[in-house]
């Protein structure tokens, strides 16, 4: 297939990485004076396009990762919708921007969100999130492509700003936040106790299947009705949204991680969700 991605960003990049692994025509446009230089070991395997115009030409499939801005995406997926060929699909890495609130006046019938989580050339998830325009056929190629690559596509039936994965990783990471202010505990001990009980649990099965585990043989009925209520009078913090208690945050994570290269601890980021996900594998083989 012919793929244009436009935007050449950390997930644009990695974006490419993917479609390029695949085998696939890749296009990448970016006015970033030193895209070929991010590009890196992705010369020569992904084509550098001039314009848009020129990425999005022959494409089969475009993949959008502009800045999350709505006046930008609305100026850009208007280009799209006239340069594109008809038949090709429209796709929008938006972090949080339902597509509805950018294609308002343009054809969004075959317009939708295909939200990765970072890097996509690692986490399997694809949030497909249609606005109520997209064609129930652009829904179904989509989740035909991102499974071809190997992806996890989840639709999403109900557009909300930052869909599902989002939502829940902002929830938790404002609780972590108000724990820090709070002093109860540090940026790295915080990420210990994540990895060693929630993130270790949530890597075999999800949130409701692992309360439903929780509860024994009578499952997430006996966990509610026996643990729930005290559970609900626990009162979740609200973190301090102002400069000075976001700065103090901002240090405690720098004192904790800023040691290390972005790219070593990256990397090893990538080695440990590889090393997991081989291990998901073996374990749904078995």
């Amino acid at each position: 297939m012919k793929i244009a991605v436009i935007g050449a960003g950390t997930i644009g990049l990695s974006w490419a990485t993917l479609f390029a692994a695949h085998g696939h025509d890749v296009r990448i446009s970016d006015p970033r004076p030193d895209l070929a230089e991010a590009l890196g070991e992705l010369i020569g395997r992904v084509h550098i396009a001039e314009s848009v115009t020129e990425a999005v030409r022959d494409a089969d499939v475009v993949q959008e990762n502009g800045p999350e801005r709505v006046e930008f995406k609305r100026d850009l997926f208007a280009r799209l919708v006239a340069e594109a060929p008809e038949h090709a699909l429209l796709f929008s890495s938006s972090s949080a921007i339902p597509s509805s609130e950018f294609t308002r006046d343009i054809d969004a019938s075959r317009v939708l969100i295909g939200h990765p989580f970072n890097p996509p050339h690692v986490m399997p998830l694809v949030e497909v999130v249609p606005n109520p325009r997209t064609k129930e056929e652009t829904i179904g190629k989509a989740v035909e492509f991102y499974r071809s690559l190997g992806r996890v596509p989840v639709v999403e039936r109900k557009e909300v700003p930052g869909f599902v994965g989002n939502r829940l990783q902002n929830a938790l990471q404002r609780e972590a936040i108000h724990l820090v202010q709070e002093g109860v505990v540090d940026p790295a001990g915080l990420d210990e106790v994540v990895l060693n009980s929630l993130g270790l649990r949530w890597a075999a099965v999800g949130p409701f299947l692992g309360s439903h585990l929780g509860g024994g043989p009578g499952g997430y009925r006996h966990l509610t009705t026996h643990i729930g209520a005290s559970m609900h009078r626990m009162t979740l913090g609200r973190p301090d949204p102002s400069p000075e208690a976001t700065e103090r945050v901002i240090e405690a994570v720098e004192k904790a991680y800023g040691g290390r290269e972005y790219t070593d601890l990256a990397a090893d980021r990538d080695r440990r969700q590889f090393a997991i996900l081989a291990a998901r594998q073996q374990g749904d083989e078995e």
